[in-house]
């Protein structure tokens, strides 16, 4: 529990083994899993038990930064080197030297980069951007990713090589909802952690509650678990947590009654994506208008509330249930396509800072923008 780790299921203490035993060498490890299953606890585990503990870890989440951006912020750049390079600047690799280097969501590397990432890793040379001298660095890398790295190998969107040098050890760490018996130590974990940061008392969770949440299948992982923790919490005014206060959080992410992995049936992967994102909007006001009702309920004083940057200016309209999916289509396309339009608009055209408010990557906002034909 001091590095963060907490599960006793036979298929985390497997992870748990892995970590163990590859901590001490300097091999190159892989770690995958789902989004929200806990890849950068595991990358900090590794290094926190390692020789290079007292060394710097950096993090870095490849998909966040823009393509353009990525050999500089992990090679460095001298002066000049390209426009707004106005002095020399350190990449990654040098502040981490001695350390560890952990590359998430490393599936996302362009491939030009990706070749300079095999030379460090076989020589431990590299040069910065618009450099000619040779820089030697000392780094264990730690890579992670939640797409299925032999599929982009076999696309020609991944080099093989690298992918090699990278899978040296992998370590697998299984969806919550093969972790069945997580569920209780986590939520216990999560609850006692935000009620000590935030002094609110906790008096537990019911039975029914524990046995819901065991149901569950957690889509989102431990991250959805924690969030659905939190929220509880913030409603339950001081008391037992029980089935009542859990089981909306749960339906409104499905949008339905059925405690499973949402699935969208006969639709292609573009209106499946715009589905997902949809609902993902629907679960976004729901939360804001529990919190809303919580502090109206709960405090007498004047509360203006603040205003999300994207939130209060997409308009959500009823879900058409009907079985027209040309129509559902188009209406979550049109939606998609305003709220790409309101973040440029509100941003001044600055993609950064609109993918961060929208809550996508960069690239996925520039596809998004020439899919939809919009004039930035």
């Amino acid at each position: 529990s001091s590095l963060g780790i907490i599960g006793r299921s036979d298929e985390f203490l497997k992870v748990l083994e892995t970590v163990k035993q590859v901590a001490p060498t300097t091999i190159n490890v892989l770690i995958t899993g789902e989004s929200g299953t806990g890849k950068e606890v595991i990358a900090k585990a590794i290094h926190a038990l390692s020789p290079r503990a007292n060394n710097p870890m950096v993090n870095v989440n490849c998909g966040a930064i823009p393509e353009g951006l990525l050999e500089s912020e992990l090679f460095g750049h001298e002066k000049g080197s390209f426009t707004g390079a106005t002095e020399k600047r350190k990449g990654y690799f040098e502040i981490a030297h001695t350390g560890s280097l952990f590359l998430d969501e490393i599936g996302e590397m362009p491939l030009h980069t990706q070749v300079r990432l095999l030379r460090v890793l076989e020589t431990q040379e590299f040069m910065r951007v618009g450099g000619t001298t040779t820089l030697k660095t000392d780094v264990r890398v730690i890579a992670a990713t939640n797409q299925n790295l032999e599929d982009l190998v076999a696309k020609g969107e991944f080099r093989k090589d690298l992918f090699y040098r990278l899978n040296a050890v992998k370590i697998h760490i299984p969806p919550l909802r093969k972790r069945k018996e997580d569920i209780k130590l986590l939520a216990f974990n999560f609850a006692r952690e935000f009620c000590e940061k935030n002094n609110i008392p906790f008096k537990g969770f019911s039975p029914e509650a524990l046995q819901i949440m065991k149901e569950y299948s957690w889509p989102g992982n431990i991250r959805e678990l924690k969030n659905v923790i939190e929220r509880s919490i913030i409603l339950s005014k001081g008391n037992q947590i029980d089935k009542d206060m859990i089981e909306p959080h749960l339906e409104s992410v499905i949008g339905n009654n059925e405690r499973a992995l949402p699935v969208i049936m006969n639709k292609s992967p573009d209106q499946a994506e715009r589905e997902l994102i949809y609902r993902a909007l629907v679960e976004l006001r729901l939360a804001v208008e529990d919190i809303r009702s919580f502090i109206r309920q709960n405090y007498s004083h004047p509360f203006k509330p603040i205003a999300h940057p994207i939130a209060n200016e997409v308009h959500i309209a009823p879900v058409n249930d009907s079985n027209n999916s040309d129509d559902e289509s188009l209406n979550l396309r049109d939606m998609e396509k305003n709220m790409i339009d309101k973040a440029l608009k509100k941003y001044k055209g600055n993609r950064r800072k609109a993918a961060k408010a929208l809550g996508i990557g960069e690239r996925t906002l520039y596809r998004k923008i020439k899919e939809h034909g919009i004039e930035e």
